[in-house]
């Protein structure tokens, strides 16, 4: 599974951080003190948008934790016919270049299914999004209640990382995967789930309880 191995920041970071920062100080070595300054805005920006903070993860009997930081902006019963083929609820939450783009398992379970699908890059906010852009789909089963979670590209978002595989155990709140710059994540929750969200809600991945598994 994904770690941060004790630095708040995202592994998939480093490589883009690292660069960044030598081009930044010889930027500076050299006397180009106008373009050090503006590669040395770039690397903060980066490192703030691989950061990959800590979280006190609820606990309780069904709960579903958000699975991205960002704002929910569709809540609606769907038919979901690929996966779970059976009527859900649809949770999706937005993520703009300014949120954590690290993602979080919502369910503790064993992971069932994973489906990488290439797509278009619609706006991430948009409805059509959800259907044609880039994606990937992580089904997560425990006991009788099975879940899925779709990681999906937006405009800017050209990069998904998700490192879950099926046979693999994923605890509540575990790190399994990132975004790369502005996205959405899809949750589907069986109907009978009682939803602690609503459309608007800005809420934290791991952190915030979306739903209650009945």
């Amino acid at each position: 599974m994904m770690k941060n191995y004790g630095i708040p920041v995202a592994s998939e970071g480093w490589p883009f951080i690292i660069p960044l920062t030598l081009l930044t100080a010889l930027l500076f070595v050299q006397g180009w003190k106008n373009a050090g300054a503006v590669s040395l805005v770039l690397t903060l920006f980066v490192l703030f948008f691989f950061r990959d903070p800590e979280r006190t993860i609820p606990q309780g009997k069904g709960i579903v934790v958000s699975p991205a930081d960002g704002r929910v902006i569709v809540i609606k019963d769907v038919y979901e016919p690929t996966y779970l083929k059976q009527d859900v609820k649809q949770i999706s939450i937005f993520l703009s270049v300014f949120n954590v783009h690290v993602n979080r398992a919502p369910f503790g379970g064993s992971v069932e299914a994973v489906k990488y699908n290439p797509g278009k890059f619609h706006v991430a906010s948009a409805d059509k999004a959800s259907l044609d852009n880039e994606q990937t789909a992580v089904v997560i089963a425990n006991g009788k209640d099975k879940i899925l979670v779709k990681q999906i590209a937006g405009l800017i978002a050209r990069r998904i990382v998700c490192y879950a595989k099926p046979g693999d155990t994923l605890k509540t709140g575990e790190r399994y995967g990132l975004i790369r710059f502005g996205s959405r994540v899809d949750l589907f929750l069986p109907k009978s789930a009682e939803l602690r969200v609503k459309v608007g809600d800005r809420i934290k991945g791991a952190r915030d309880v979306i739903g209650v598994l009945k």
